[in-house]
């Protein structure tokens, strides 16, 4: 019969892998989420499987376990392969194209924080990624506010929100993807839930971006921006019809239909939009291949499905923005969830989670007081960890029957996890996130710490809704136990 493991014996692998992720981020900066991350998460879980078979388990039951816990993570991989393939096809057809080129409409000179952050939220919407957003229009938004001697800090606070908005609420993004696999529920009913906590945060971020932007001298011009669309409009054939496999997404998601087979059919109508209305883009991007123009369709649309769009324009903003997607692009973030997934999985079969739970569980309450443990404990793996996977697939494994203990529904902790684990990465400047938006947007992490008012208000929130017993969804009678 295998012991009982101490705290202490549970700490060595956290401790280790908090030192290697450390490590990794100061070796490999931005690159260390593609590779050496996962190396840090292998070998914790290495640390973790000898402390196991220390006290008694066996080396069977433990490969059980990681099989066991990456077969809980393959609905996210599924989803998050065909989200590469819906991102490679919606570029093709313009679809993510128009979204940006109508997006950037709304900047106006009198209202640059709140517009800033606006458009940011429409474009990481779109694509589902808040890096890449931040990496191409926030380094236009970000030079026009330098221009204009604008508050650095604030304006790229305004950046990072709206970015990190469309990341939460996009089901493009791979952190919308986990958390629900993490917790146990489904891709959009967890977002659907977010959207009793989010909206309100992000509402209350633009009112304070507004009032901030009435006593902000504005910018006096985007030419930057103007380039951008000139671009766009160079590029692609652009128009409200484009946005037809959105809506037909979006009415699937309204019917209940489950997410894989309802970004498949995304991803191959946006794979129909580019033969029928981006041709000159399409057979641009396959080149000179000898093939007739009807089989060189075929091959873009094929090519974008598995290895995304690429596009040479001449603007380097614009051909980073616009050159990504495929499934080929998820494949690293495959990797790093099932690193974690397997870290995971050993530590919660040798008891390791299970000890450290307790001890953070014995503050627990009732249903306010579990939501602000999830909360606090996501914030500091993003400290302590330095990586915003980490901090959601950690404590959803270490919460997760918690909830269902309390009788709460799993969409509650996936909530939890992206309220905290998503948004608090960017503020923390050893974080990856918090390293990757210091160095893209010239601004040091805690310099706009302070302003990126969505992400510090929105755990706030998630935290009052709990002790208030708003918006917190139960399970059935008879599915949960009674603390």
């Amino acid at each position: 019969m295998p012991r009982e493991p101490s705290l202490a014996q549970a700490l060595v692998p956290i401790g280790l892998l908090m030192g290697l992720l450390a490590l990794s981020v100061t070796l490999f900066g931005d690159e260390s989420s593609s590779g050496p991350n996962q190396i840090a998460l292998i070998l914790g879980t290495a640390v973790a499987g000898l402390v196991g078979l220390r006290n008694g388990h066996r080396w069977s039951d433990l490969d059980a376990s990681i099989s066991r816990g990456i077969s809980t993570s393959m609905g996210a991989i599924l989803i998050l392969l065909v989200v590469g393939s819906v991102i490679g096809t919606w570029i093709l057809a313009g679809v993510v194209p128009s979204m940006i080129y109508y997006g950037l409409q709304i900047l106006a000179p009198s209202v640059f924080y709140p517009a800033a952050c606006l458009i940011c939220a429409v474009v990481a919407v779109a694509i589902g990624s808040s890096w890449t957003t931040a990496g191409t229009i926030g380094i236009a938004l970000i030079g026009i506010a330098t221009a204009q001697d604008l508050h650095l800090g604030l304006a790229a606070g305004a950046i990072i929100s709206g970015a990190y908005f469309g990341d939460k609420m996009s089901p493009l993004s791979d952190t919308t993807n986990l958390a629900p696999a993490v917790a146990g529920t489904e891709l959009f009913a967890h977002i659907r839930h977010m959207a009793w906590t989010t909206a309100p945060s992000f509402a209350a971020a633009l009112l304070l971006f507004a009032l901030a932007g009435l006593f902000m001298p504005a910018p006096a011009g985007a030419g930057e921006l103007e380039a951008l669309l000139a671009a766009l409009d160079a590029q692609f054939a652009i128009g409200p019809h484009l946005l037809v496999p959105v809506a037909v997404v979006l009415g699937l998601v309204v019917r209940r239909v489950p997410a894989f087979p309802a970004l498949l059919i995304g991803a191959l109508t946006g794979g129909v939009f580019a033969a029928a209305f981006q041709q000159a883009a399409l057979l641009t991007y396959v080149g000179d291949s000898g093939l007739p123009p009807a089989a060189a369709v075929v091959k873009g649309v094929w090519m974008a499905l598995y290895g995304g769009f690429s596009l040479d324009s001449g603007n380097p903003a614009l051909d980073e923005l616009l050159s990504r997607g495929g499934m080929g692009s998820m494949l690293p973030t495959v990797w790093l969830i099932m690193s974690a997934m397997m870290f995971g999985a050993v530590m919660e079969a040798t008891g390791l989670l299970r000890v450290v739970a307790a001890r953070i569980l014995r503050a627990v309450r009732g249903p306010g007081s579990l939501i602000s443990a999830t909360l606090t404990t996501s914030a500091g793996m993003n400290v302590l960890a330095s990586d915003q996977y980490i901090s959601i697939v950690l404590p959803g494994r270490m919460f997760r029957d918690a909830y269902r203990q309390q009788g709460l529904d799993p969409k509650n902790l996936s909530r939890s996890l992206e309220d905290a684990g998503t948004l608090t990465s960017v503020l923390v400047p050893w974080n990856t996130c918090g390293a990757f938006m210091a160095q893209t947007l010239g601004v040091a992490t805690l310099t706009y710490a302070p302003f990126v008012l969505f992400n510090l208000i929105n755990p706030f929130v998630a935290a009052a809704y709990g002790y208030a017993n708003v918006a917190i969804a139960r399970l059935p009678a008879g599915k949960g136990e009674a603390p």
